[in-house]
């Protein structure tokens, strides 16, 4: 449509022409029509009142000029009238365009500032500045779910109203995820009239972000929404929709690249576990989060960020009991949780919710082959947060990414802890070795709570290591291989390869199949036969000899171990089997160098040793202890008459003979020469008196050719006749050579 100056002078035009030509003579017939075009003009383009009041001023023109008629009054009237009725679509017509053509110009204008915004929440903040103008004679607001309904995050102007539930034209929006328009507000009996405003249209367009609605635009104004309008708007939040879905997955993105740059560079699992934790809390703008690494029956805290509580602190400190907390849920189910209502789960931390925690998220870390989330992510805020689906995808994808690289990690720290046994093996006896490769096999095998380690000595296997049993307890027993390869349960041939294998309460009794190779009584107390779950056994071969058989339990989840347990157990296996052979060799190599290789008995060296060794005991529990020394009367002639073969033989005889008299726990040692030792530890002087006669009646028992053999025994006890070994040994010494003065067999 030209523009309305131009109807203006057309308008005038027409009227001085009619002027024009009643002036120059013409009559009535001949200026009437001029000023019809005139009031019609005027009438379309600006309606009736303004055609009336031109048909007025044409009519007092028609009375200067001769012939006037009041027909043609009434003709002017009713050129008003029909143009006015003609034009009125018109008129319409254009007025809607020019409202749309600002409001489009409006949208495009907000469209161009939309990518200039960095956060989803910077985006919608901004929109009801961006479209006020478009909710004339009412209000443009941005509504986001919370809790029990929908929170105003942003209007223009400002609402007084912070809250509404999720019924009326936005709740239903938002329910529904499409467009609802109220043309009429007064007509939907679930319309929330504001108390700051009257409205006659309402428009709710939900903004989505990867398919969900995340908020609802809401324009309510005095005066009906033009279709075209409407249509518009829709569009503009489709636009909106779509940018919502770009920062969500440049967030992605950004993210996924920190954390994966922040597990490259950390050394160890636990900062790596703290970096990307930190990373986590912050990207989504939550409070607090742990990282839980299930280690037995609790879940320990590998990196913990934002907790400052005295109480939750504790239970960093301390670790989660077993099946306590909903990440104890996601181990046994490996399904992630997230809810806005934690005090409402079934399995909570008490000190979680006696804080008031709501928001709160459990996923599970992946490790390939594993029954179980061995480790899980925990974040979460004590206010009310309902998760969007971007947020859980996001997490979703940390998690997988947190695997990755903390089974590198994990690695890395396996073959540390190998390689730090085999340093300590140079320097620790080998009782404490075979306890500390036990509780490193602990710590590195998924699903390992408790555990034992049985060893071949002399053709049989005994306990030599235990966590979470009575080793005391079990030192009484031994199993023959025979017994082992039962409980194994797999044929010889795979023990010598060293393959691990596992067994499940819930597919085998185990307590029965330990009551076959072990007495009920003693494998049920020492060794909890009745509580365990899940057992996996490592067979330890080295050159077709399996030197050892090392036992991994769970007491509580009978699928505890699975395919990544035995991955890691096969990766212990070797390692371990050349560590317990060198220990063996070594072990060899000490008894060799303690052991007088005539006799077999232990020599002054091993003497020396295991005196301090006892001393050191009987001074921490304050048991008694007793020790003998020994010269043998007759021996010279013995050596010197009838040779040194006889000699030697006769030497031989006294070690039988002190042995065969030995009480167990006793040590008996040859010092050298025709001299002789004995040990007596938990023992007093009255008790060593006792066996010194008979070691001595033992030893005059021995005759050679009609050569007999005799001794003089000196005894000492600790403490009456000192602290030291240095004083023990002068007491005993001392007394030796009374008894050999006096002719006594024993002095004490």
């Amino acid at each position: 449509m030209p523009p309305l100056s131009l109807w203006t002078w057309i308008a005038l035009g027409s009227f001085l022409m009619g002027l024009l030509a009643g002036l120059l003579g013409y009559s009535n017939p001949y200026v009437l029509p001029w000023f019809m075009i005139a009031v019609a003009v005027v009438a379309s383009a600006y309606g009736l009142p303004w055609g009336l009041l031109a048909a007025g001023l044409a009519a007092l023109g028609l009375l200067l000029f001769p012939g006037f008629q009041l027909m043609a009054v009434g003709i002017l009237l009713l050129s008003a009238f029909l143009a006015h009725r003609l034009g009125e679509s018109l008129r319409q017509a254009h007025r809607r365009a020019k409202a749309l053509a600002r409001a489009q110009r409006l949208l495009a204008q907000a469209l161009e500032v939309i990518p200039q915004e960095e956060t989803p929440e910077a985006l919608l903040k901004g929109l009801p500045d961006r479209l006020a103008a478009l909710g004339e004679g009412g209000h443009v607001g941005v509504w986001v779910p919370e809790g029990k309904g929908l929170r105003l995050l942003a209007s223009r102007p400002p609402l007084s109203v912070e809250v509404i539930p999720y019924g009326g034209v936005v709740g239903r929006a938002f329910r529904e995820g499409r467009p609802v328009h109220g043309p009429d507000v007064r007509r939907d009996p679930d319309y929330i009239a504001p108390p700051d405003h009257k409205a006659l249209a309402e428009l709710a367009l939900p903004l989505l972000e990867r398919g969900e609605v995340v908020a609802v635009l809401n324009l309510e104004r005095d005066r009906p929404f033009p279709e075209e309008l409407r249509e518009g708007l829709e569009r503009f939040a489709q636009a909106v929709s779509l940018h919502l879905d770009r920062l969500a997955d440049l967030r992605e993105r950004r993210l996924q690249a920190e954390l994966a740059e922040r597990l490259q560079s950390a050394p160890t699992l636990a900062q790596a576990a703290e970096k990307a934790l930190a990373l986590l809390v912050e990207g989504l703008g939550l409070e607090a989060g742990a990282f839980w690494e299930v280690r037995g029956a609790r879940m320990v805290s590998l990196a913990a960020y934002g907790v400052k509580e005295p109480f939750l602190l504790k239970v960093l400190e301390e670790g989660l009991p077993y099946g306590v907390g909903l990440a104890w849920q996601v181990y046994e189910t490996l399904s992630p949780v997230f809810t806005a209502r934690y005090a409402e789960e079934a399995r909570v931390v008490p000190a979680l919710k006696a804080l008031g925690w709501r928001t709160f998220a459990a996923l599970p870390v992946p490790t390939p082959g594993a029954p179980r989330a061995r480790r899980v992510l925990v974040v979460g805020q004590r206010g009310e947060k309902l998760w969007r689906r971007s947020e859980v995808e996001l997490l979703l994808l940390a998690a997988r990414t947190l695997g990755l690289g903390l089974e590198r990690l994990q690695e890395t720290e396996r073959h540390q802890g190998v390689n730090r046994l085999f340093l300590e093996l140079l320097e620790k006896p080998l009782e404490e070795l075979y306890q500390e490769v036990l509780e490193e096999a602990i710590r590195q095998v998924p699903g390992s709570e408790a555990g034992s380690l049985l060893v071949l000595e002399e053709g049989a296997y005994r306990y030599r290591a235990a966590v979470g049993y009575d080793l005391e307890g079990l030192r009484a027993i031994s199993f023959t291989p025979e017994g082992m390869l039962l409980w194994y349960g797999r044929p010889e041939e795979g023990a010598k390869r060293g393959e691990p294998r596992l067994m499940s309460l819930a597919e085998r009794p185990i307590a029965k199949i330990s009551h076959e190779t072990a007495p009920p009584e003693v494998i049920d107390r020492a060794g909890k036969a009745q509580e365990i779950q899940a057992n996996l056994c490592l067979p330890v071969p080295y050159k077709g000899e399996v030197l050892a058989y090392l036992n991994l339990d769970n007491l509580h989840d009978p699928l505890a171990f699975g395919e990544d347990s035995l991955g890691v157990a096969r990766f212990f296996a070797a390692p371990l089997a050349t560590l317990l052979h060198e220990s063996r060799t070594r072990k060899l190599l000490e008894e060799a160098a303690l052991t007088d290789p005539l006799t077999g008995l232990p020599n002054r060296r091993a003497f020396d040793r295991f005196l301090l060794e006892e001393l050191k005991r009987a001074e921490r529990y304050g048991y008694p202890l007793a020790l003998a020394v020994m010269d043998l009367r007759g021996f010279k002639q013995v050596n010197d008459r009838l040779g040194h073969a006889v000699g030697d033989l006769a030497l031989t005889k006294v070690a039988e003979a002190l042995e065969g008299q030995r009480r167990n726990g006793d040590r008996i040692f040859r010092w050298g020469g025709d001299e002789f030792a004995a040990l007596f530890p938990h023992t007093g002087k009255e008790g060593a008196l006792r066996a010194a006669f008979r070691y001595a009646r033992a030893i005059e028992a021995l005759c050679f050719n009609g050569l007999c053999l005799g001794v003089n025994i000196g005894l000492a006890a600790f403490p009456e006749d000192g602290r030291t070994p240095d004083e023990l040994l002068s007491a005993a010494d001392t007394r030796m050579y009374q008894a050999k003065a006096q002719g006594l067999s024993v002095l004490a």
